[in-house]
């Protein structure tokens, strides 16, 4: 009882300043924070089955993230069918070179015993497929490139609708988290952490530089929003009546009827983008709910619970005769296929894919922050510190502004201690998440809401 008071509270707290922002600020700014905290929420989701479940280390967030953004790319944008002209065929041609690469690697391990021999054979397969790959797409990805590389260079996408997306994300991120967990599962904790890191770095450098993939760091615009564009609801009769019925009583007063066309197509304007932003809100909505009902299943089921077993004590679940190695590689795939979601959910948002922009302090670090401070091994809490590290983090600036022209109003505007402060504003956002998390770590060592082990 005690539990769902103290959840009841955290989240009225939360929902509470964002309100509050509203009436502040602007809706719209209120909404654009509860959309990010959503995904934030789902980016903890992933971590905590990862780390609050298994114990596994994961510093790669930011690597599946990016999977997740370019399955939105994939999936959403329309094909250019001058590139595909160009050197699709060819680059076509490459994947199955490489699959089939994997495939007789595969056979060969499989028919021949550890040996010289066998190794041989493998670094012979490897070589040739390189040297037949680089043969093959380099003139292709030349190709593709040089068609209008201004607005396109590269070979699009399906043209699907991109909410779609979301589930190849997950596909995606969880295809390479199997290739990850299979190689590097076996490694001690902070060789793990390191590794994923490492790898990320990697997914992330291919993203940026295979510009025939999506368009590296000239980005991906327009990509289709799945909910009304603004431009589109302030031409709708409908949306206008809408909105002159909701605000009836604001526009009455204005007794000149030019006054009151205009003001009424500011609210419009207006208007449209707190719709738009509340669509996104109830898409994201419903996916944190979803993967909360599921996960929480999973939790409290005999699964959930031979794993905080496995996290606990890893040696007496493996003298119990449970698989460790299958159990994590499980797990480390879940995890990462929910962060994918999370990253075609922040594309879809956005509606551009920004390569440049995926670095480990947003999608990896805070969103550790986020589950430490939230509570590991509780979903909720790990859905919590999602919407508190990132409330903090956007709304810190206002904060900071705040505080000093309150603790400096008897300074001149010259003064130069004031003027220091004011521009140094934009760095008050690590002052301001480093003494949280201090506090957060002093007084509340297991977060905001700690894990708690229901007995059954």
């Amino acid at each position: 009882m005690r539990n769902n008071l103290d959840v009841i509270a955290a989240y009225s707290i939360m929902l509470g300043l964002i309100i509050l922002v509203g009436f502040l600020q602007s809706w719209s700014m209120a909404l654009s924070i509860l959309c990010l905290c959503l995904i934030s929420a789902v980016m903890t989701i992933g971590a905590n089955i990862q780390w609050g479940y298994a114990g596994l280390i994961n510093f790669g967030i930011m690597g599946y993230t990016a999977l997740g953004g370019l399955a939105a790319v994939l999936v959403s944008a329309p094909p250019v069918e001058d590139a595909w002209k160009a050197g699709g065929l060819d680059m076509l041609l490459c994947a199955f070179i490489i699959f089939s690469m994997i495939l007789i690697i595969r056979l060969v391990l499989q028919k021949f015993s550890k040996s010289k021999n066998r190794n041989y054979i493998i670094a012979a397969v490897i070589i040739a497929g390189l040297i037949l790959l680089r043969l093959i797409s380099a003139p292709a990805i030349e190709s593709i490139e040089a068609i209008n590389p201004a607005t396109t260079g590269f070979l699009g996408g399906m043209g699907l609708p991109i909410l779609f997306s979301w589930i190849v994300g997950a596909f995606f991120a969880g295809g390479l988290a199997y290739v990850i967990g299979k190689i590097a599962l076996g490694l001690r904790a902070d060789y793990l952490a390191i590794a994923t890191l490492l790898i990320s770095e990697i997914v992330i450098a291919v993203i940026k530089h295979e510009d025939w993939l999506s368009r590296g760091v000239k980005n991906v615009i327009g990509l289709k929003r799945p909910v009304p564009y603004e431009i589109d609801l302030q031409g709708k009769e409908w949306f206008i009546n809408l909105v002159q019925k909701f605000h009836q009583g604001s526009l009455n007063l204005i007794s000149d009827n030019l006054e009151r066309q205009q003001a009424l197509k500011q609210l419009v304007i207006e208007s449209s983008t707190v719709f738009v932003k509340l669509c996104f809100a109830g898409l994201f909505t419903a996916v944190v709910i979803i993967l909360l009902i599921v996960t929480q299943k999973a939790l409290y089921s005999p699964w959930g619970r031979m794993m905080r077993a496995i996290r606990d004590n890893e040696e007496a679940a493996n003298a119990m005769g449970k698989n460790v190695v299958k159990q994590h590689l499980l797990i480390f795939v879940l995890g990462s296929a929910i962060v994918g979601i999370a990253g075609a959910m922040m594309v879809t948002y956005d509606g551009l894919f920004t390569p440049g922009s995926y670095r480990p302090m947003r999608y990896t670090f805070l969103i550790w922050v986020m589950v430490i401070v939230g509570g590991s091994g509780n979903n909720f809490g790990a859905i919590l510190g999602g919407f508190a590290v990132w409330f903090l983090w956007i709304e810190a600036a206002p904060i900071a502004l705040f505080l000093i022209n309150f603790f400096t109003s008897g300074l001149e505007e010259t003064n130069a201690l004031k003027v220091h402060l004011i521009d140094s504003i934009p760095y008050f956002r690590f002052l301001m998440m480093g003494v949280g998390l201090l506090l957060i770590m002093r007084y509340r060592p297991k977060g905001i809401l700690p894990e708690k082990i229901k007995r059954v």
